[in-house]
């Protein structure tokens, strides 16, 4: 299980990019209106209206399972994992919803929330990248997931930008070290 922490300003491009796919199946959502792909959006940006300093609102988490992990990733795993994920990163007293897609080898689900809580303060950001990582690992721990069998699996052509590179560097070095006799 891995997790991708983004933060953005457009519910609207956030949440039809995770409603409207084909595969979409809405795991879980709290304090929003769940009728239609505009009511989601809608309800998302009328609580963003209690915090407008906040330019960032949108929290989107993409969290991936390992092709190995499919048999057990049922929806009431996935759903479990993604609430004790939020808790465990301090995501609460918000809106959210909790979107399965199915359109990869991989099984997935996609946490969209609202970077304003009920009471209009901002959810922290402080060092979520760190604490994503030790979250994954923690929960991957608890419930017996597979972790990765390294960096030569990673399909560089899906990465963008720094990250792109740093496999691109990566498996450059990697090629070029067992003829190098000194530095």
């Amino acid at each position: 299980m891995i997790g991708k922490i983004v933060k953005g300003s457009s519910f609207k491009g956030c949440i039809s990019y995770v409603l409207e796919n084909k595969e979409a199946k809405i795991l879980a959502s709290e304090g929003v209106l769940d009728t239609d792909t505009a009511s989601f959006i809608n309800s998302f940006y009328m609580q963003s209206l209690l915090n407008p300093n906040l330019s960032k609102c949108v929290g989107h988490i993409p969290l991936a399972f390992s092709p190995d992990d499919k048999e057990r990733a049922i929806d009431q795993l996935m759903e479990r994992l993604a609430k004790e994920y939020m808790k465990a990163m301090g995501i609460g007293n918000t809106q959210y919803i909790i979107v399965r897609h199915n359109n990869t080898a991989h099984p997935h689900y996609h946490i969209v929330f609202n970077r304003v809580d009920n009471e209009g303060k901002p959810i922290s950001d402080k060092n979520d990248q760190y604490r994503n990582g030790k979250v994954c690992k923690l929960l991957k721990d608890k419930y017996n997931l597979t972790y990765g069998k390294g960096k030569e699996n990673v399909n560089v052509q899906k990465l963008k930008g720094a990250e792109q590179t740093r496999y691109e560097i990566y498996h450059a070095i990697k090629a070029v070290l067992p003829k190098v006799k000194n530095w």
